[in-house]
């Protein structure tokens, strides 16, 4: 557990996190509403050298990043009320060459992928702010030393 993120942790986390991503990889990103899921994604994307900016995907669902070294997608599963909604989105499609990014994974119920990483964000930042974590052994050795 980490406690006590600042908005510069989460970058040290998301970029911690970038160094070891690959294709396949599903980090999923819950929390409630403001706890930083968003931030932490946009670290990730920054990370990998997105230039831009990283619009939250809340009302797309869905933001692609498709020039990064390992492509990303970053979807927000929040207004979606199943499993299938969130299949029509594609997002397996974009395990064969990049990494998912997911935010309200919770919505999949039991259909999200086994080996993801789940990364739960509580608190609205700073002293309160803390990051708990569900490390599968497909991330053993890969989940960064913060």
């Amino acid at each position: 557990m980490l406690t006590g993120l600042d908005e510069a942790a989460l970058r040290d986390v998301g970029a911690g996190l970038a160094a070891v991503l690959c294709p396949g990889d599903v980090i999923a990103l819950s929390g409630d509403l403001g706890a930083g899921k968003t931030t932490l994604a946009r670290a990730i994307l920054e990370a990998l050298g997105h230039p831009g900016e990283v619009p939250s995907p809340s009302f797309t669902l869905m933001q692609t990043y498709p020039d990064l070294p390992v492509p990303v997608a970053h979807a927000d599963l929040y207004r979606l009320n199943s499993a299938a909604e969130a299949e029509a989105l594609g997002l397996d499609d974009w395990l064969l060459d990049g990494a998912l990014l997911l935010e309200w994974p919770e919505r999949l119920g039991n259909a999200i992928w086994p080996d993801r990483l789940l990364l739960r964000l509580e608190g609205a930042g700073g002293p309160d702010r803390r990051l708990t974590w569900d490390a599968p052994p497909a991330w053993e050795g890969r989940w960064p030393a913060i």
